[in-house]
């Protein structure tokens, strides 16, 4: 059975529908760049915490991370908790800092803290990061499942459609729209992945059979020092990486910026960290199901609509393409908001500072158009390069963020640390990492001259640990002390006081308790895999 029934097109077809109506709705009323970047910061936790959700489970998930585990196994799995365990810190160290600042964009903090070179370096880089890798990974996403279920739809086509929708209703609506489809999005992917895993462990004959079906090596968390896929040492890139993509990343922090208080904040992190653990059984056992059910297939990437075209009937085959249509469109709008938002805040306010606000969301509305053709036209090129659309996104991002993270860190929790070295410590880290990425991953030509091979969390770990030397050596070479203003953005032992509460169940209230629940949940989902 392949392709799509009347019935599912319909299905797919009004839900469409929906979405464009609810952002252009929703784009009524506010028109200040407060209100467009950052929903008049009136954002209250279960919104940020569905939202962080749903725009992660984009092209990384429901294709990236089956396709991962199909390949790969439960070592997948990394990814995801230690999102939760990033989580936990940015709600309690890092977001008091960032809601103190009062930010519109993560690079502002930069220049805050540190000077305006190093915001326009890494508002550069963020709009990079957020063209090549999150807006083209979920465009190819998209194309590819598409037109794996629809054969007579290319993949640039597909990937050009979900541009120009995602684009509209961002375009329009802003980042309430963007907050407010994503709830809805959020919950048609975990009932839609709900519904494949419990279909194809009944076909299987359970979580049993599905284990049996698959090899020892698929079963396990944790792998040796040589393991080509993630090597336990490895473990400590995921965390550098989730600290980038979760916490620095205009991207995800645009959602807790735009919180109605730091409480609603700090709680709709950490139900976003809490989302994240129900995935092993959403996002990596489809991937085992699809090893046990469809072995061999060519693409790994292919495994989520090869199993929803095996497994489902019409109908119920439309449902599922409207959770993976509805993924791809979170990630799409986040990441379309997010760079509009550094582009016009970062680069457009900072060089005209007197610019209306109304002209700024005009600029900004220009330059999402402007983000939806470049996008597409560099789609193609993941396909060319990489084995799986998982590997696109921890290669790429393991070159580039680990002098971003240290110098966000360094700023943070040192008070110390001189703008000079903040600025060399990225400058320097980020053009290494870049090279080497040309040189490794996209020319090869670091293997044709005979380097040796170093795994790229590895890789990822030596430019982080480059960019502290430099921190370290340049503030002491520098020695310039940072002003009263620049110490109020480091983080404070007063930062971690929650509000008093009253009544019986006020405990509950406790962010620090929270995080300590949610942290013991982690961790025995990790050893029940180990």
């Amino acid at each position: 059975m392949t392709g799509l029934s009347t019935l599912d097109l319909v299905i797919v077809g009004g839900y469409v529908l929906l979405i464009a109506a609810i952002g252009v709705w929703l784009g009524r009323g506010g028109k200040s760049a407060e209100d467009y970047f950052l929903a008049g910061r009136g954002l209250t936790w279960p919104l940020i915490g569905f939202s962080y959700y749903a725009s992660n489970m984009s092209g990384a998930s429901f294709v990236g991370l089956i396709g991962g585990a199909y390949q790969h196994g439960m070592v997948i799995f990394n990814y995801e908790w230690t999102a939760t365990l990033v989580l936990v810190v940015f709600a309690l160290f890092m977001l008091p800092v960032f809601l103190r600042a009062r930010l519109f964009t993560l690079p502002e903090y930069l220049e805050a803290r540190f000077d305006r070179r190093s915001r326009l370096l890494y508002a550069v880089v963020t709009l990079l990061t957020l063209i090549l890798i999150d807006i083209a990974g979920a465009l190819y996403a998209g194309g590819v499942v598409i037109s794996t279920l629809s054969p007579g739809i290319a993949p640039w086509q597909a990937s050009a459609g979900l541009a120009v929708l995602a684009g509209l209703y961002t375009l329009f609506g802003g980042l309430r729209a963007v907050v407010v489809t994503d709830v809805l999005q959020a919950v048609l992917l975990i009932i839609g992945a709900g519904i494949l895993v419990a279909i194809g462990l009944e076909r299987l004959g359970g979580w049993q059979a599905m284990m049996a079906a698959v090899d020892e090596g698929h079963r396990h968390l944790v792998k040796p020092p040589d393991d080509p896929v993630l090597p336990w040492p490895g473990l400590g890139t995921v965390v550098l990486l989730g600290f980038y993509y979760w916490t620095l990343n205009q991207y995800f922090v645009q959602r807790p910026l735009a919180a109605r208080s730091l409480d609603h904040g700090r709680k709709g992190a950490l139900f976003g960290g809490l989302l994240k653990l129900p995935n092993i059984l959403l996002m990596i056992v489809p991937g085992l199901l699809a090893v046990a059910l469809l072995p061999g297939l060519d693409r790994p990437d292919e495994a989520f609509p090869r199993l929803v075209e095996l497994l489902l009937p019409a109908g119920l085959r439309g449902l599922i393409l409207v959770a993976l249509v509805a993924a791809i469109m979170s990630s799409l709008d986040s990441a379309l908001n997010a760079a509009a938002s550094v582009f016009t805040m970062d680069l457009v306010r900072t060089a005209r500072p007197q610019m209306p606000d109304r002209r700024l969301v005009v600029i900004g509305r220009l330059f999402t158009l402007v983000l939806m053709v470049a996008a597409t036209a560099y789609t193609p090129f993941i396909a060319g390069q990489f084995d799986t659309l998982f590997e696109y996104f921890q290669a790429t991002l393991s070159y580039i963020v680990p002098p971003i993270v240290a110098v966000y860190l360094a700023g943070l929790f040192g008070r110390r640390v001189t703008a000079g070295a903040a600025f060399w410590a990225l400058a320097v880290g980020m053009s290494l990492g870049l090279g080497l990425f040309v040189l490794r991953e996209v020319t090869g030509l670091w293997e044709a001259a005979g380097l040796p091979g170093l795994h790229y969390t590895y890789t990822a770990q030596i430019l982080f640990a480059l960019a502290l030397a430099i921190l370290v050596i340049g503030s002491v070479v520098d020695r310039a002390a940072p002003d009263a203003r620049q110490l109020g953005l480091t983080f404070r032992p007063a930062d971690l006081a929650v509000a008093a509460r009253s009544g019986r169940l006020a405990w509950l209230a406790d962010d620090r308790l929270l995080s300590a629940l949610l942290l013991s949940a982690m961790a025995v989902l990790i050893a029940l895999f180990w």
